[in-house]
């Protein structure tokens, strides 16, 4: 009897044993969806932000650039009107054009982690993470990427005096868009809702017409407008996923993502014209991207303070030794915004 005892009370051990090891095996992720160390640190509005790259800016038809490029945008008109209220009904003002610093975009591998609140995670929902491939044998390289979209008013907290008349919406700092909650960030084919016009673009003959982009992005540092399915250097902004197909290093494909992620705003109508002489008065839709309109710097892992650069634009000549291991492949960017409005 006390054989038989030892026994069953050993088999019981063994057979728990066995149950642990199964539920840790079951409930532990798989090694291919371990979190990725998050890191960052808060921007310095003052160290970190490239001040010049409010200019050009214009007073009428007067520019001020301290050596920023020019988007190639027409001068305001010096006496501008817009509606007004009775019982005035029109007021006059000023034309006047600046660049503001309006948003941040975080572009990362782990999910809700984010460089910009100093490395912390934002949530720990389960979803897809990150991943990154360079090609081999000629083959393409492929990247995707989780965006994380925040309000920066950055000229509100300085005082500054563009902050008053009718130019500026006062905003606080927010957080307002998540791509880990987003259904169409990670689905090609769902995200075809957004853009069915992608097919017209799918071929050849229209992907050849971005080498025109590219080339006016490296002279100017904006694209061109009429190729707005293009991003010059980092290939093609289709589809408006977090999935890029022309992987070649994380700060070429950060920069895809954003533009993909800026169109994908305005064509969801989350983002407005700013720019033209139309939204002088008043922000307007604008469902199809004007790359003219926003240029960016980056903010993490290494601040890039001394230029804003449009979409597009080659990242050779200042992107060299910004994404290292461990800390420094997470990316965040300043966007800038042109504004053109009716001062008064």
């Amino acid at each position: 009897m006390l054989k038989k005892s030892r026994f069953d009370r050993d088999f019981i051990l063994v057979g728990v044993a066995i149950i642990l090891a199964l539920t840790f095996l079951l409930i532990a992720p798989p090694p291919s969806t371990a979190a990725a160390p998050c890191n960052g640190t808060f921007p310095n509005p003052m160290m970190d932000v490239c001040w010049l790259c409010l200019f050009p800016m214009y007073i009428g038809p007067v520019e001020i650039a301290f050596g920023q490029p020019n988007n190639g945008d027409s001068a305001p008109p010096l006496i501008c009107s817009c509606p007004a209220p009775p019982p005035l009904f029109i007021r006059i003002g000023i034309g006047f054009a600046f660049w503001e610093p309006v948003r941040v975009a975080e572009v990362v591998r782990t999910p809700f982690c984010s460089p910009t609140l100093g490395g912390t995670p934002l949530a720990s929902l389960t979803v897809p993470h990150g991943t990154h491939h360079k090609g081999e044998g000629g083959k393409q390289g492929n990247a995707f990427y989780h965006v994380h979209w925040f309000q920066y008013p950055a000229l509100s907290w300085l005082g500054m005096a563009l902050t008053a008349a009718m130019c500026f919406q006062s905003e606080p700092f927010d957080l307002v868009y998540l791509s880990e909650l987003d259904p169409l960030w990670d689905d090609d084919q769902l995200t075809f809702i957004l853009n069915p016009e992608a097919i017209l673009f799918s071929n050849r003959v229209a992907q050849a017409a971005c080498i025109a982009d590219t080339i006016a992005a490296q002279l100017n540092s904006f694209g061109l407008d009429s190729l707005f399915w293009c991003s010059g250097s980092q290939g093609s902004v289709y589809p408006l996923s977090g999935n890029h197909a022309n992987h070649v290093g994380g700060v070429d494909s950060s920069l895809a993502i954003v533009h993909k992620h800026v169109f994908k705003m305005h064509r969801q109508l989350l983002a407005r014209d700013t720019s033209t002489s139309g939204a002088m008065c008043g922000s307007k839709p604008q469902p199809i991207l004007r790359k003219k309109q926003y240029k960016q710097q980056m903010l993490f892992p290494t601040p890039q303070t001394a230029q804003g650069y449009g979409f597009g634009a080659p990242s050779v000549l200042w992107g060299a030794g910004r994404e290292y291991p461990y800390k420094g492949e997470d990316f965040s960017y300043l966007i800038w915004r042109k504004r053109k409005c009716c001062a008064w």
